[in-house]
């Protein structure tokens, strides 16, 4: 059996997509022969890139004639790939990771999504993935539910002196007495940083501080401000589509309050070692997500690594967030928008042992459960089915 892979998010570039891409193709080459097509983007533009795809495709097939699936790894790329016809005698299948199935664009949803049916099977990347598939058009029968994986190297133990003062020294933080809290991701309105600060900071414990972590994105930027201007039917699906920061501005302003830039601190980007002397000494990791039409949380990675790091996750019981996430046994999960349970519980922080999981039976349950030999052993098995 041999596999034609085919995707545009792939390492160098970081991304919870272009991880679980590198890790299926990388890890699938144990099971098959594996061939793939990917787009490398300091050598060509994504346009250029699928504007090419079908030669390339045909040309790979011909060159390698054992090739029996094409495997799409993301609905964009496979929504491109509707058209091509010269393949058609091969088995598509291919991955839907959240947005790639939500996304408000009318005739993406009426015309374009349902013909996803075409294609063998089609792997989601959680149980609320699945739904909204099947919500969508796609007949039952064509949708598989495969969990991402997760790195399980992250465990360590933490040491709170070198986070005081790795934040000390490269931030001019000062936690002395402090709890801290850790949210971490894009500034997308899902993500709910711009909620969280505005609905339960203010009534959190003085001890408390809520570290920031992701992109900065200057409200200065003239672009963004043109962008800003313009009606938000048109914004809004360019916005997700390319993953642009539509709650920068919000959590900007936000934070020209004094009160609340003296609880929350925003560290940027931050390397990858300085991360997980942050996560695995932080008191919480919070994931707050909100409810956003046309956008979901397809999987939640992020919290399933806070777990192998070794903080107690808070986070909301929305989406895909609850695939990874089972409350008592690896985290919390909160109502989704309820600032009155965000802010009981989060003031508890510390103080709720005995409510929560152990810290090596949250990181034993989630290894047990996501990995990425695991999701790789399960796509091949399905594969074989095709």
């Amino acid at each position: 059996m041999e596999i034609l892979f085919i995707s545009h998010k792939y390492p160098p570039a970081i991304g919870g997509m272009e991880k679980q891409s590198f890790e299926l193709i990388t890890g699938m080459k144990k099971h098959v022969k594996v061939h793939a097509i990917i787009l490398d983007q300091e050598k060509e533009s994504r346009i250029h890139f699928f504007r090419s795809l079908e030669e390339r495709i045909i040309g790979m097939v011909i060159k390698h004639p054992l090739i029996t699936v094409v495997h799409f790894n993301d609905a964009l790329v496979a929504a491109v790939c509707l058209r091509h016809k010269r393949y058609r005698h091969l088995k598509h299948t291919m991955t839907v990771h959240g947005l790639d199935v939500v996304f408000p664009n009318w005739i993406y949803r009426n015309w374009v999504f349902k013909k996803f049916n075409r294609y063998s099977l089609i792997f989601a990347v959680s149980t609320a993935t699945a739904n909204a598939c099947i919500d969508r058009g796609i007949k039952q029968d064509k949708v598989v539910v495969v969990h991402n994986g997760v790195d399980h190297t992250l465990q360590a133990a933490p040491s709170r002196r070198q986070m005081e003062e790795l934040l000390s020294k490269e931030y001019a933080i000062d936690i002395s007495g402090k709890r801290v809290i850790v949210a971490m991701g894009r500034p997308v309105i899902r993500k709910g940083f711009s909620w969280f600060i505005d609905q339960v900071v203010p009534a959190l414990d003085a001890d408390l501080m809520l570290l920031l972590i992701g992109p900065n994105h200057d409200i200065r930027n003239r672009k963004l401000n043109i962008w800003a201007l313009l009606p938000h039917r048109f914004r809004k699906p360019i916005e997700l589509l390319m993953g642009m920061p539509s709650d920068a501005r919000r959590i900007d302003k936000l934070l020209d309050n004094p009160s609340k830039a003296a609880v929350v601190k925003r560290l940027g980007a931050v390397p990858h070692e300085n991360l997980l002397k942050i996560m695995r000494s932080a008191d919480a990791f919070i994931m707050p997500n909100i409810e956003v039409k046309g956008d979901m949380e397809g999987f939640g990675l992020v919290c399933l690594e806070a777990v192998l790091c070794g903080v107690p996750v808070y986070a909301s019981a929305l989406e895909g967030i609850t695939d990874v996430i089972s409350h008592g046994k690896n985290g919390i999960l909160l109502p989704s928008g309820d600032a009155k349970s965000w802010c009981a519980r989060i003031n508890e922080i510390g103080k709720d042992q005995h409510t929560l999981p152990g810290r090596q039976a949250a990181i034993d349950y989630t290894t047990a459960h996501f990995g990425w030999t695991r999701m790789v052993q399960e796509y091949h098995e399905y594969f074989q089915k095709v």
